[in-house]
């Protein structure tokens, strides 16, 4: 098989320093401008880079999988002294770096949510949000971990309780988009947990004030503060506590690469936080037969392509009789349209469809790159749903769009990217919770089981551990 090294800052033509990756050799997108007016001059006239699986090594189709990487190393060296001034000058620190990255100047930095007015909404965008939120607390409710006691042994019970975390920070990015889809997904699950600090961080309008349909889902699920920043200083500002900002002991949400490399810092320093998941850009795989619309294809790849430059999309075809040349097409006429077309394209750019010859190699595929969101749209995609080892979220069927998860379902939207899926679970109740093993034992327990604990600390040359059951059991 012929191959080549392709770098994806040479096709897509990105600012930051993507890792080359070895890929089989394909047909690469190719670009052409126009002067029509439009979000952007640049019109997309693309073939796809395809690859067909049945003609490729193991080697080959194991580096389909990487993704568009950022050089971190160079990264953490801008993000560092952030972290470590907002250590030491606390308030400040934040109100300086919110002046240098988002040219705001802020007189506080936190405001207390109860001291906040409601904020006005339209009708019917506050009727979607409150719809959202029912569904998102209905599902995480449910998630509840039930106690249960489970006797060992007669007289030995044991069992595992669940605690909240006391204080947890939402991080929920502003910039190119706002997201208060984000605030609902995360501060939903803190609030059925019963976190008692909730502290939601997220960059000033630009007259120093807060989103207000933000604002609006923080009040409605039980938010305590709203840090005004965003970027590594947001983070470094929940991490450590400042004058006005509570030190929280979890950290959730996504972000750019400056709000990962401080997140990937700070669990690793003696700020004593940890994160919910590694994260990165946003990505989609589809999963498309014969019978799937290709303007719902490719609508569904824009659906995250939109998020920014560095997201990825997969399409994988699933048999005979697709239409590749159509779902092209609507890529095209779709991006066109598009207001942040711009971002598309140069997602598309280091994307791409592979051929599978049934939906058991289409399957087995999905499992290898590990995608956040899964869009199987297959006839009958419900009976595919047991093959399914890893993936952030699935959609299962011709009329699941990505786009319902990412806002009123009911399921959580921070999910986890790059692969991490192979090994880590989105945001659910359980994030917010910690669990505690409890165990209890009466005089015949301690009977029945002291003995065996004794010989085992004998083995491990623990006297201590040994007299602490023999001396109990002396006095039985």
């Amino acid at each position: 098989m012929d191959c080549r090294l392709l770098s994806f800052n040479q096709i897509s033509g990105l600012a930051c320093n993507l890792r080359a990756v070895a890929v089989p050799k394909s047909v690469p997108y190719r670009f052409s401008c126009s002067s029509r007016p439009g979000p952007f001059c640049c019109t997309l006239s693309c073939s796809m880079k395809s690859y067909r699986l049945s003609d490729l090594s193991t080697s080959e189709v194991d580096s389909l999988k990487a993704r568009p990487r950022i050089d971190f190393s160079s990264i953490f060296d801008v993000v560092q002294p952030i972290v470590d001034d907002v250590r030491s000058r606390g308030d400040t620190a934040v109100k300086d770096y919110t002046i240098r990255f988002d040219k705001v100047k802020l007189d506080n930095i936190v405001e207390n949510v109860n001291n906040l007015p409601d904020p006005e909404l339209d009708a019917a965008v506050q009727g979607a949000f409150d719809v959202a939120y029912s569904n998102i607390y209905a599902f995480h409710a449910a998630q509840k971990p039930v106690e249960k006691f489970v006797e060992n042994m007669e007289g030995v019970r044991c069992k595992r309780v669940a605690r909240s975390i006391s204080a947890v920070g939402l991080y929920v990015p502003g910039g190119t988009a706002v997201l208060p889809s984000t605030a609902l997904m995360l501060s939903v699950p803190a609030q059925i947990a019963g976190c008692k600090t909730v502290v939601l961080a997220t960059p000033p309008t630009q007259d120093g004030s807060i989103c207000k349909e933000v604002l609006y889902c923080a009040k409605k699920a039980g938010v305590t503060h709203i840090l005004k920043a965003g970027g590594a200083q947001a983070i470094s500002a929940m991490a450590w506590g400042t004058e006005s900002c509570p030190k929280v002991e979890k950290i959730y949400g996504p972000g750019n690469q400056y709000v990962t490399a401080a997140k990937m810092i700070l669990q690793n320093s003696e700020a004593m936080v940890s994160i919910d998941m590694p994260a990165g850009p946003s990505e989609v795989l589809v999963i498309a037969d014969k019978h799937a619309n290709p303007v719902h294809i490719a609508a569904d790849l824009l659906s995250q392509a939109e998020h920014g430059p560095d997201s990825q999309v997969v399409l994988v075809i699933a048999g005979d009789g697709v239409d590749l040349t159509a779902i092209l097409d609507e890529l095209n006429k779709q991006c066109q349209s598009l207001p942040r077309g711009e971002f598309a394209l140069k997602a598309l750019s280091h994307s791409f469809a592979v051929f599978a010859h049934d939906m058991v190699e289409a399957i087995n595929f999905s499992n290898l790159y590990a995608p956040e969101h899964l869009i199987i749209n297959v006839k009958e995609a419900e009976k595919w749903e047991s093959f399914i080892q890893n993936a952030g979220s699935v959609f299962l069927g011709q009329w699941t769009p990505e786009s319902v998860g990412d806002y009123a379902s009911g399921t959580n939207h921070v999910l986890p990217t790059y692969g991490y899926a192979r090994m880590y679970g989105g945001v659910s109740l359980d994030s917010f919770l910690k669990y505690i093993t409890v165990q209890s034992l009466t005089e015949a327990g301690l009977k029945k089981l002291g003995p065996y604990v004794a010989t085992m600390a004998e083995v491990e040359g623990l006297d201590a551990h040994k007299r602490a059951v023999t001396l109990r059991l002396k006095d039985i």
